[in-house]
């Protein structure tokens, strides 16, 4: 279990608005701050929070910019997928260094830069899914997914809503798992997340497309301010 008591304890839903994470932790007890762009999700979350009786604090911003919170002042920073909408991911790793406390948790969501933005999910050839985008670092990749498509819980039937794709940016996994490692964060365990992955599907959906290849990974990580030393003095060593 990477989460053992959580009341008392100061947690940053970070890009994780909603009303979901922050109620969970709200009714265990934690003292929760919700960081979004999004005012929408950020009204859910009040309104979860007074439904269920709890304190919250809700603030409107950029997942680059965390200086509206102090220092060290976080037990625990569980970042929503969110990654991929930024065009460089080092200014958001470098807050989050900042904010979290010594020993602190960081759990982070983020998709698989091969299959999520290499391979067209769309496209069946009867035995795979073809490999047709270059597999390059930090590069825009917006236009190779134009539209997202969502199941409106909201309707009364429920049916699948499509709207135009946010501006999006690959960033492959050594970035990413390179860039904690660099700021002092010892991984804990990293898993490949397959979803709602079903063989049976027809081809060419999501739900078929993730039964081949996992969109998306989340890992757990502490950061211990000790190794960032150690790690910068190991590349001194290299170079």
């Amino acid at each position: 279990m990477m989460l053992q008591e959580i009341s008392g304890k100061r947690v940053l839903c970070l890009a994780a608005g909603g009303g979901q994470q922050s109620a969970a932790f709200g009714l265990l007890g934690a003292q929760v701050t919700v960081l979004d762009l999004s005012e929408t999700q950020l009204a859910r979350d009040r309104l979860a929070a007074e439904h269920y009786g709890f304190q919250i604090r809700t603030i409107q911003g950029d997942i680059r910019d965390l200086s509206s919170l102090k220092e060290n002042s976080f037990d625990l920073i569980w970042q929503g997928y969110s990654l991929s909408f930024v065009p460089e991911i080092s200014p958001v790793q470098a807050e989050v260094t900042r904010v979290l406390r010594p020993a602190g948790l960081y759990y982070l969501v983020f998709d698989n830069p091969f299959t999520h933005s290499c391979v067209d999910d769309e496209v069946w050839n009867g035995k795979s899914y073809p490999l047709i985008f270059p597999y390059i670092d930090s590069v825009e990749i917006t236009g190779l997914h134009p539209d997202w498509h969502y199941w409106d819980v909201e309707t009364e039937d429920g049916q699948w809503v499509k709207v135009p794709g946010p501006k999006g940016f690959r960033h492959i996994l050594s970035t990413v798992v390179n860039g904690l490692v660099r700021q002092g964060f010892v991984i804990l365990g990293f898993w490949e997340d397959a979803g709602g992955g079903d063989l049976q599907a027809e081809p060419g959906s999501w739900e078929h497309y993730q039964a081949f290849a996992p969109p998306f990974f989340n890992l757990w990580a502490m950061y211990r301010p000790e190794v960032f030393g150690l790690v910068n003095l190991f590349e001194k060593g290299s170079s």
